[in-house]
This record gives C-alpha cells, sequence and structure tokens, in this order.
C-alpha cells in the first residue's frame, strides 16, 4: 500500500494490505483522513524508550509480525507507555505493550469470553480467576503510522486483571470497550526476535513479570533430588557389611624395632570411618602406637601416631592425676576394598616397679626399692640401713656393706635380680602391651541431614522471596491479595 501525504507529498508505504482509516505521515506528521485525503492535525512524534520502527518485522512465538503502528499513551503527568500494533501475513492483530522495561504480549479476545464476578473484581476466562489490579485512565501523548479505526484522542480507561504471569486489559474509551489478553514476554526475545541493539531499562517490578524462579519446578527438582539422596543413603547403609574388623593385644616385645602386619580385610559398602581404639595399661608413664592402613589394591598407606599416657601423684597434701589409659581418633573417609594394618609401639622404659624387703639367702641383708628407683640395704643383725641411688651403684660400691650384699646374694647380678623379682612380687599389672580395635563405623547421617536441611531453607527462602515479590508487584494496586504496611 502506497500513500502521498496530501500535505507534503511524501510516500508512505506498507507491505501489508489491510484497511487503513487513517495513517500519521512519517516526515510532516499530520494525521491523515484516507477517504477525504484531508489532514487533521499535526500528531507529536514517539521517541522516548521507543526501540520499534513502523514497518521493522520480528517473529514472536514462530509466526511473523510486522509494527504497523506506534502509541505512547500518558498517565498523569509523567507515566508513559508504549504500545506497538502488530499484524501478521493474514493482518490479524497482536499488540506488543512496554512499560518501565517491561513487555506484554497481547491479543485480542471477545468480550463475551470474559466474565466479571464480585462487583467486577474479579474476571474469567477459561476458567481461570484474574484479580482486577487497577483502573488507570490515561490520553495519546504521541503516534505513528497506519490505523485501521479513526484514532481517538478521548481520555480512555484502561482496567487490569491479573493472575500471575497473565493479564486481561479491558480498554474502555466512550461506549466502546475491547478485551485483550495478555502474558509477559521476556525482553531478551524482543531484542532477539526484532534485532535490536538497545533496549528500555528495567524498572521496578513489571504488572505481570514472572519470580525469578520456578518454585514449583524448583520444588519438583528439590524433591526428586532428595528422595534420591535418601534411595541413595539407604542403600549405602543396609550394604554394610562389617562392624569390628581388628582387635588384638600387641606385645611391646613383638613390635620392638619392627612393625606387625595384619590379618587382611575387607571392608563392603559406602566409605565411612574407621574408628581406632587403643588401650594400655600405663601407670605414671607412657606408650605410643604407631598404625598405617594399607590398601591392598591401590597401595595408598593412611598414616597415624598416637600417645597413650597417664600421671598421678601425692603433692602439697592434695592428689593429681591427669591423663588416662586409653585413646581413640577416626581415619575418615575410608572406602570399601581389601586392607591390612602395619603396627608398631613403645613404651616407657624408665618405669620403676617398687620392692620390699626382698631377703638374701643367708638373711644377713635385706633389699628395698621404692619409686624412684632408689635402693635401701638392711643389715639385719645390726639394723644399719644404707641407701644407694640404684642396684648398679649398689653393685659398683666398695663399701663393706655394698661386698657383704653382693656375697650373700651369691654375687647374683643384683639388677637383673631386683627388677625380676619386682615384677614377681607385684600385685600391679605389668605393662606389657598395648590393645588395639578397629571398628568401621556406620554411615554417618549427619552430613545427609545437612544436605537435606540446606535444601529445605534453600526451597524457604526461594517461597518466602516469592511471596516478598508478589507483595511489591501489588504494592500499587488497591486490590492487592497481599497485607499493605501503612
Amino acid at each position: 500500500m502506497h500513500y502521498i501525504c496530501p500535505v507534503c507529498n511524501t510516500e508512505n508505504k506498507s507491505e501489508l494490505t489491510f484497511n487503513i482509516t487513517e495513517y500519521i505521515c512519517k516526515s510532516c506528521s499530520k494525521l491523515i483522513d484516507v477517504n477525504r485525503s484531508s489532514s487533521q492535525k499535526v500528531i507529536k512524534k514517539p521517541t522516548e524508550n521507543v526501540v520499534l520502527e513502523v514497518g521493522q518485522k520480528g517473529i514472536i512465538e514462530n509466526v511473523q509480525y510486522t509494527v504497523v503502528a506506534i502509541i505512547v499513551r500518558k498517565y498523569g503527568s509523567d507515566i508513559f507507555w508504549r504500545e506497538y500494533f502488530l499484524k501478521d501475513y493474514k493482518n490479524n492483530d497482536a499488540f506488543l505493550s512496554e512499560s518501565d522495561g517491561h513487555w506484554i504480549f497481547l491479543k485480542s479476545i471477545h468480550s463475551e469470553d470474559v466474565k466479571k464476578e464480585q462487583n467486577d473484581r474479579i474476571a474469567v476466562l477459561n476458567t481461570k480467576n484474574y484479580r482486577w489490579y487497577e483502573t488507570t485512565p490515561c490520553s495519546v501523548d504521541s503516534a505513528t503510522g497506519f490505523f485501521e479505526d479513526k484514532l481517538s484522542f478521548k481520555l480512555a480507561t484502561y482496567k487490569e486483571y491479573v493472575n500471575g504471569t497473565e493479564m486481561i486489559s479491558q480498554e474502555q474509551s466512550g461506549n466502546t470497550n475491547h478485551y485483550f489478553f495478555g502474558k509477559h514476554i521476556s525482553k531478551f526475545i524482543i531484542k532477539k526476535s526484532f534485532g535490536i541493539s538497545q533496549m528500555p531499562n528495567y524498572s521496578g517490578i513489571g504488572i505481570v513479570q514472572p519470580y525469578y524462579l520456578d518454585v514449583k519446578q524448583a520444588m519438583n527438582i528439590l524433591s526428586i533430588t532428595g528422595l534420591l539422596i535418601c534411595l541413595l543413603q539407604l542403600y549405602v547403609s543396609y550394604s554394610r557389611t562389617n562392624d569390628i574388623v581388628f582387635e588384638e593385644a600387641i606385645k611391646f616385645e613383638d613390635v620392638k624395632s619392627k612393625e606387625m602386619i595384619s590379618k587382611s580385610f575387607t571392608l563392603s559398602g559406602g566409605s565411612a570411618p574407621l574408628k581406632i581404639e587403643a588401650h594400655s595399661d600405663v601407670d605414671n608413664s607412657w606408650a605410643n602406637f604407631q598404625l598405617s592402613l594399607v590398601n591392598e589394591k591401590t597401595n595408598e598407606i593412611t598414616y597415624a601416631s598416637k600417645d597413650i599416657e597417664e600421671y598421678h601423684g601425692y603433692e602439697d597434701g592434695e592428689s593429681w592425676s591427669e591423663g588416662k589409659k586409653s585413646a581413640d581418633f577416626n581415619i575418615c573417609g575410608v572406602t570399601s576394598g581389601k586392607y591390612h594394618f602395619a603396627i608398631s609401639a613403645e613404651k616407657d622404659g624408665s618405669v620403676i616397679i617398687p620392692l620390699d624387703n626382698l631377703k638374701s639367702p643367708d638373711s644377713r641383708v635385706e633389699i628395698s626399692r621404692d619409686k624412684t628407683g632408689m635402693i635401701n640395704v638392711t643389715e639385719t643383725g645390726l639394723g644399719n640401713i644404707t641407701t644407694f641411688s640404684d642396684a648398679k651403684a649398689l653393685e659398683k660400691d666398695t663399701s663393706s656393706i655394698a661386698k657383704l650384699t653382693r656375697e650373700s646374694f651369691g654375687h647374683q647380678k643384683l639388677d637383673s635380680l631386683i627388677n625380676a623379682e619386682a615384677i614377681n612380687l607385684s600385685t600391679t599389672p605389668i605393662n606389657n602391651s598395648v590393645t588395639i580395635k578397629a571398628t568401621w563405623l556406620p554411615v554417618s547421617f549427619w552430613n545427609f541431614a545437612i544436605i537435606l536441611i540446606t535444601m529445605i531453607i534453600f526451597f524457604s527462602i526461594i517461597y518466602w522471596g516469592r511471596y516478598l515479590f508478589n507483595v511489591s508487584k501489588w504494592k500499587n494496586s488497591s486490590n492487592s491479595p497481599y497485607p499493605q504496611s501503612s
């Protein structure tokens, strides 16, 4: 279609063929009545934030549309929004409405398809309820393009009904009512469809703007993920076949300057901590053991070392103690496989066992040793007591009492004799071993619980965020379903 402006003789053309009543000359901006071929008035050109042009083509929902007209509407003194009139190749109408960077794609619907309820506060379309948002009076601020109907400059009223990302818009001008069904459309789709380089920036929340996340889809994903985690946890828990995998008392003498290699054991099921418990009868002394867990398939070695120590005494009229005779720790994240232990151990070699009244075979002397290792030699006939620092000092001493002692015991090695006799006569258990027990613990439910709790918290944040989003969306409505702060 070609139209020559009767005012400035500029050619105005459109590739589409539809009945045009009026058009606005692209050159002189006069509103031209096609039938009369005369100018009605000068119309202000749309400029601010107008990103499409008359004649521009774009594809929306797999249909190619052409922009045939643009109207900028005005509410009050400073609120504007833009309406783009579209037609497809069959001359079917569609519309794009943009306000504050938020876009709505609309199509005409029949008025009889819309039912009103609750004093026009609810509009029903295809059994779906739409809540009245607001009624907005507006006027035409600027326009351009081709129009099937006469362009009305009277005050028009828009009444919007909203349900999520969809809306019903009722346009009333005089006694005429037009209804439109609209839904949110992403500005990125508009940008790509029409090849636009710059788009209006977002401001606030659009009337049918969707929440940033699909809460229903997020709930489905989290529910399925939680179910899979639960099933996996159950499988890992019930596939376990081991409990105590190693328990043995290891003599210090057997691992002196060498390692003991344990029998192999197999762990089956999911990874879990391996708890190591050790006990040794330390008494004012210490013991230490070194343990290596060897994976026989990968040769991976996990090394650990632990001290066991216990001390007690009596000082300033009070008893004291510290340490204990046992120790335990975990080797975390042990996976299934075949393993063995390499173990070595040692103890405090300075432990002294007290000895009382060791008599010589001829009863001429008695020997006693206290916990500090001091040796008391008593000459039984005279009752004289002589003290030596230890048994070795007694053996080397040249005094008469030392010679008498060596003669009375038949020149035996006194150090060995005293130690052996102390062990035989002692009622205190002698610490000669360390008992080590390894237990593969049940699969921990702690990490499992943390994941589920995190998922619940995440969903709660999403859900609460959507609520706050909707409260903000409806804050400009006089019919908000949410409580508004005063």
